[in-house]
């Protein structure tokens, strides 16, 4: 992977997982990590010690996952299951309660997000974590906004019912208010690239330290409620 795509990879991610890696896990837990791909989450998780089984339906995501873990040589802390969220919570090869459950960028590609996220909480063990990471309704409308297609931000500002040909999008409430009627009790709401999808790429690439300051920015602004309208995405920690 180039520098520049890596440099996106750190700064899409990078939030996210301080939260992750700051949760109080006990030791050796059990992790499923739903559409976890080829292991960005997973592999670190099990480099903290950690049992992690990812769920994906790509065959090559989830043979890039195993070749990750063996050069990591944690291939033993980590499994690959081929299936997804609407799979739950019948797939086999799950392992038991588990004590965290990742689902980063998934339920918004779900018909209806109801029984996935019922079926999210039946994979956690009593008083486990569920990181719930979604894409953020407001921001759609900026965005589009902000790369010049302004009909279409209007559009996006007046719509009343979710485009069944994009992925679900969810304000703070909205989402907040699906989980608490699934049973969670939710315990933080962070906001995810408050600025770094609208920053360009150039930028970083030329201005030396451009990356790790808008990292930082992001991380400052992650826990302000007053930001979380302008995040392209929002971060859920809940608890099953």
């Amino acid at each position: 992977m180039d520098r520049p795509l890596e440099r996106r990879a750190a700064l899409r991610a990078g939030v996210v997982w301080d939260d992750v890696r700051g949760l109080p896990l006990p030791e050796h837990a059990t992790v499923v990590d739903i559409g976890g791909g080829t292991g960005g989450f997973a592999v670190r998780l099990a480099a903290l010690g950690h049992q992690v089984v990812v769920v994906d339906p790509s065959p090559d995501a989830l043979a890039a996952l195993g070749r990750r873990a063996r050069e990591a040589d944690l291939a033993s802390l980590v499994t690959g299951v081929q299936g997804d969220l609407s799979d739950l919570p019948d797939l086999p090869g799950l392992p038991g309660p588990a004590d965290l459950v990742l689902c980063h960028g998934v339920l918004g590609l779900v018909e209806r997000p109801e029984p996935a996220l019922a079926a999210l909480r039946d994979l956690l063990r009593p008083g486990g974590t569920l990181s719930l990471v979604v894409a953020q309704r407001h921001a759609m409308v900026l965005a589009r906004a902000m790369a010049g297609h302004f009909q279409q931000a209007r559009l996006a500002l007046e719509a009343t019912a979710p485009d069944p040909a994009q992925e679900g999008r969810f304000t703070a409430d909205e989402i907040i208010a699906l989980l608490v009627e699934a049973g969670f009790g939710v315990a933080a709401v962070h906001g995810v690239r408050v600025f770094t999808d609208l920053v360009p790429a150039g930028l970083l690439d030329l201005e030396p330290g451009a990356t790790e300051a808008l990292l930082e920015l992001e991380r400052a602004v992650a826990v302000r409620s007053e930001y979380l309208a302008l995040a392209a995405a929002l971060h859920v920690l809940a608890s099953g």
